[in-house]
């Protein structure tokens, strides 16, 4: 095969995204829906690391009607993809990055009057309205207009006649923990938002304010559109919100034995000699580290060979790990092994692998590096 071949090239480490238990998961969270309220997918972090393109189609041919991202590059992407659905863009934007909006025809959320005014101010320019969605800042304290000055904000908005109100939006800062009362309180805020702002005659389509979590504790929160990205990839935002029936986890990590050495006792594994064999022992190595995404941990964690859990052993270094296979006679070099995912009876989940990085689920899957393959299963 030559060096200009468009085949992938091979690599012992992957990463497998099931096309079919993402259709599924769509299903089941529209359905869970009332049938007025839209389903708007984030695809943002190349849809926290699937593959942006790819989990877009089926979320958009599955009961999805809208996309949301946060950069101009992950919305020149999608289109380019040919992609025509809604895309609504998060955060704030500089006027540099104005026309692009416009010319990528995206609905930007918006949160300063500078920014309001220039928008309008180029509509006006090229003859046209803007679809943008208002953002409100009801507690999170990072983008939008805030609740409290409302009516100072609001007149002003709604004397920029090029700027079409598509929506009005707000973000729960602590919609997955078990007190909903900060929740509950960002949601009469923002309602009293929206009825200063009629009177001052801004009245957005569209209202959304519940993202995975508010999905799944906050009905009352619905309203016109709900916004999932996480929960679509059948995994939770916190150990301790609602659940939904027959979810199904969307991403599996994968790699094989590409070594196996053989040591007898007091050998030890890895840098720093941060584990050291109490039995005469087989150590197999994965070809995937924290270069990859895999939490730098050390003696932590399992991988899952043959159906079984085996303990890694040592640090996980850039390009490698090590996991104790001597209670696995029978794995030789080649054997799959699963990082996180499920392999028979036994699974890792991405809730496991997020504790031992000590972090949350979100930074975990948005971490796996482009350079493990992504091998797409079913459609």
């Amino acid at each position: 095969m030559g060096l200009n071949s468009t085949h992938a090239l091979p690599r012992s480490a992957w990463i497998e995204v099931d096309l079919t238990a993402l259709r599924h998961n769509f299903v089941s969270i529209r359905a869970h829906l009332p049938v007025l309220t839209e389903l708007l997918y984030v695809v943002k972090d190349d849809a926290y690391g699937l593959g942006a393109v790819a989990a877009a189609r089926v979320a958009l041919s599955s009961g999805a009607s809208r996309l949301a991202v946060f950069t101009l590059e992950e919305a020149l992407t999608l289109r380019n993809a040919g992609i025509t659905a809604p895309i609504l863009l998060f955060g704030e934007r500089l006027e540099e990055e104005l026309p692009w909006v416009l010319s990528l025809d995206l609905e930007p959320c918006l949160g300063r009057l500078e920014i309001a005014r220039a928008f309008n101010e180029l509509a006006r320019s090229q003859g046209r309205l803007i679809s943008v969605h208002l953002k409100i800042n009801t507690g999170m304290n990072r983008f939008g207009f805030s609740w409290r000055t409302v009516t100072e904000w609001g007149p002003q908005l709604a004397a920029f006649s090029e700027l079409d109100f598509a929506g009005a939006m707000t973000h729960f800062a602590q919609s997955d923990e078990l007190d909903k009362t900060v929740a509950r309180m960002q949601i009469h805020r923002f309602q009293s938002c929206i009825n200063q702002l009629c009177q001052n005659g801004l009245t957005p389509r569209c209202l959304h304010q519940c993202n995975s979590g508010g999905v799944l504790d906050l009905p009352e929160a619905y309203l016109d559109i709900v916004r999932v990205g996480l929960l679509a990839h059948g995994v939770y935002p916190s150990l301790v919100c609602g659940r939904l029936p027959d979810l199904r986890p969307v991403m599996t990590v994968k790699a094989r034995v590409v070594a196996i050495q053989t040591l007898v006792s007091g050998d030890t594994v890895g840098y720093g000699m941060r584990w050291r064999a109490e039995r005469p022992s087989r150590i197999g190595v994965l070809p995937l580290g924290y270069g990859d995404g895999f939490p730098r941990i050390r003696n932590e964690g399992h991988a899952l060979i043959q159906g079984t859990r085996a303990p890694l052993v040592g640090g996980v270094t850039m390009d490698a790990l090590m996991i104790d296979l001597t209670d696995l006679p029978s794995a030789e070099a080649g054997e799959e092994a699963v990082l996180m995912g499920r392999q028979g009876a036994e699974e890792i989940t991405a809730q496991d692998l997020s504790l031992l990085k000590q972090t949350v689920t979100y930074d975990l899957l948005t971490g796996w590096r482009r350079r493990l393959p992504r091998v797409y299963l079913g459609s």
